[in-house]
């Protein structure tokens, strides 16, 4: 069983949400997005521990039988500051990290489905359901998170350092 959350405004950064990408070599492709939450979005926030606490619960067949201590085992709710302190786009936030085999549905504010693949790309702000699960696999304990579905709210500067063509290329006159 799996406990759902469905975020404030977050951030979407590492989105591959059109088209899924192998982790590792050989391994099945999956759909996946890291997500940026402000730490003053503690409505979000305690939505997320909770469903953490309630999925380490749930697995406890997972943990041999009993509910494990979440230090002891690995949990998704990350510290942007501390974790990627290098990247002013995770300051102040936490972050997690979502994935799934099966595509997002993707829609906007109107809950209308968006097509248009540049619409959502890492940087953008949305709301995002996922759920939460416990795994114990190859040695790993866990708590996992599954992305759900994605609406998006607002554009944002996009992440990533591309920069945009016209800017590269303001004339090209000199050249003909």
């Amino acid at each position: 069983m799996s406990i759902k959350v469905v975020t404030g405004k977050v951030r979407l950064s590492y989105a591959n949400v059109w088209e899924p990408k192998a982790q590792t070599e050989g391994a099945k492709p999956k759909y996946s997005v890291s997500i940026i939450i402000p730490k003053d979005d503690t409505a979000t926030l305690e939505k997320i521990n909770k469903a953490i606490m309630d999925a380490a619960e749930q697995g406890t067949a997972k943990f041999g039988g009993k509910k494990p201590n979440l230090k002891a085992i690995k949990t998704p709710l990350r510290d942007g500051d501390i974790e990627r302190e290098d990247d002013e786009a995770y300051e102040n936030a936490y972050f997690l990290n979502a994935n799934s085999y099966q595509q997002p549905q993707i829609v906007d504010k109107n809950v209308e489905p968006i097509l248009d693949k540049s619409e959502v790309y890492s940087g953008c702000y949305a709301r995002v359901s996922f759920t939460f699960y416990a795994y114990n696999s190859n040695g790993n304990k866990g708590i996992a998170v599954g992305l759900g579905n994605i609406q998006k709210l607002a554009d944002g500067e996009p992440l990533g350092g591309k920069t945009n063509a016209s800017d590269d290329f303001k004339d090209s006159e000199d050249f003909i």
